[in-house]
């Protein structure tokens, strides 16, 4: 249970009692020293994490106003590097620095923890930019009490009432991607969503289904398969769809890496894209073009919805409040040659 206490939040030395531990060993594990032995972090991350404890911030007089952070989950993929490129750009616009977090420090049980909050502080940053982060309650009202202005790019989770995101239209994404597999005369449409619980997997899926009844198509539940957005689940849920008595003739797949193991797993039964089984892929990254045959795939305009994100967040920085809490950008297909007709 998070004691969310006074708007200061709970003291330094609640955290040490709660952990049973001094006040300046509590001290060292919040400002990353080295001299604590490993159970003690342990027991003092735990408290500081149930607490919702972060270091007070500095004072507003003190916020660098050409300083914004961005906090990417995960760095390594063309994903986050378009990202990337479309709030460097915006930011050169702006005349503003950028600094990078990549990813937010879990603890065991999956949450983020509150050391980018710190951080934060220390820099004096006057805005955040966060990408493909999932954050705890007590993490968004430590910034809506700061008055630290910050906007979401491309949301896990539908965000509280009143924050402000930027995300892509997934829903007609997945709309246009089954639309197309129906165009060439595909009735055995499966797709493979990614995490079950994401914004992006609910409405891709919901425009797939969208799609197959406005075609009078029967959706059949054992052609949706969930995985986790890599190469890896997207392969055994495909093997998963072609020991099915009646296998499907074509597959959405809701990120182009994950059609990466779709392709894998086509190869490992001896079938051909688009020969056996066309393939649409979703986000229109590099691999798209790499692959063979090249991808067919729905395009999302990473770049741009990072660039609106930080145009955004400088009218915040500035005082302003959109009109709107929520910013769609188009999305649009691809045609390449991993899709044929039927």
């Amino acid at each position: 249970m998070v004691r969310t206490g006074s708007v200061a939040g709970p003291t330094l030395a609640v955290v040490a009692r709660e952990a049973g531990v001094s006040v300046p060993t509590a001290s060292k594990v919040v400002n990353g020293r080295e001299d604590v032995a490993p159970e003690t972090r342990r027991r003092v991350t735990e408290a500081l994490d149930r607490l919702g404890y972060v270091r007070r911030p500095r004072f507003d007089g003190l916020k660098s106003p050409g300083l914004v952070d961005l906090v990417v989950d995960p760095l390594d993929s063309s994903w986050s590097g378009a990202v990337l490129h479309g709030v460097e750009e915006a930011a050169h616009d702006a005349g503003l620095e950028v600094v990078v977090t990549a990813g937010l420090t879990r603890t065991r049980g999956g949450r983020p923890e509150r050391g980018w909050l710190d951080k934060l502080s220390a820099r004096g940053s006057s805005g955040v930019l966060l990408n493909l982060a999932e954050l705890t309650a007590p993490q968004y009202a430590w910034l809506e009490q700061h008055r630290i202005p910050f906007v979401l790019i491309d949301p896990v989770l539908e965000p509280p009432p009143g924050v402000v995101s930027v995300g892509a239209a997934n829903w007609h994404g997945g709309v246009t991607a089954t639309e197309h597999l129906l165009s060439l005369g595909h009735e055995r449409v499966a797709v493979i969503a990614g995490y079950r619980r994401r914004m992006c997997s609910n409405a891709r899926v919901a425009g797939y289904r969208s799609a197959l009844a406005a075609a009078g198509v029967r959706h059949r539940a054992e052609y949706l398969r969930y995985g986790s957005f890599d190469e890896g689940s997207a392969r055994r849920r495909m093997h998963e769809l072609l020991d099915l008595p009646e296998p499907p003739t074509a597959v959405f797949v809701c990120s182009d890496r994950m059609a990466l193991g779709a392709y894998r797993a086509l190869g490992e039964r001896g079938l051909s894209v688009p020969g056996d089984v066309s393939v649409v892929g979703f986000d229109d990254l590099p691999e798209a073009h790499w692959v063979s045959p090249a991808l067919t795939t729905v395009r999302q305009p990473l770049s741009e919805m990072a660039a609106v994100a930080l145009r955004l967040l400088v009218r915040m920085m500035g005082g302003e409040r959109p009109e709107g809490t929520r910013t769609e950008l188009s999305t649009s297909l691809v045609v390449r040659a991993s899709t044929a007709v039927r």
